[in-house]
């Protein structure tokens, strides 16, 4: 059984939720979801991101039980996740064609962006304190960094 999240992941893992879904649906452009939901990344490999969306031209991928591949994954690091998520799920949200990866790291106060380029991962951007992190594939979504980690 993997670790239970702290505190500190579920508020960043809401705040960021919130204002992505309230984005997403306020401008009519897909679906955002929040784990627990199975993702199949391919036969047989099955991944639960934190946070995921779907655009609007990909929902077919959406299943009652099981969602194909989303356009946009984030991974809330912890300190027993640290690794697969930089390692394993940064290949493997690759290799599967996620669009865009968001690693979201509360100790750190920081966010990276990762875009898809061919089939391996290109930087965006890493912003921290004081920046609003981006992203490429939904425009116009920004959030303010700190809004993730205040208390």
């Amino acid at each position: 059984m993997p670790p239970h999240p702290t505190y500190s992941h579920q508020e960043a893992l809401k705040r960021l939720f919130l204002r992505l879904h309230t984005f997403v649906e306020k401008n009519g452009l897909g679906t955002v979801e929040i784990a627990p939901l199975p993702v199949r990344l391919w036969p047989g490999k099955i991944r639960e991101p934190d946070i995921l969306f779907v655009a609007n031209e990909h929902q077919d991928r959406i299943g009652e039980k099981v969602f194909g591949v989303p356009d946009l994954v984030v991974e809330v690091i912890s300190p027993a996740t640290h690794e697969v998520d930089r390692g394993e799920k940064f290949f493997e949200y690759a290799q599967a064609g996620v669009r865009e990866y968001w690693l979201v790291d509360p100790k750190k106060h920081t966010v990276e962006v990762y875009v898809l380029q061919g089939r391996a991962y290109e930087p965006l951007g890493k912003f921290g304190s004081g920046e609003r992190a981006r992203s490429e594939i939904i425009p116009g979504f920004e959030v303010e960094v700190d809004e993730l980690f205040q208390r």
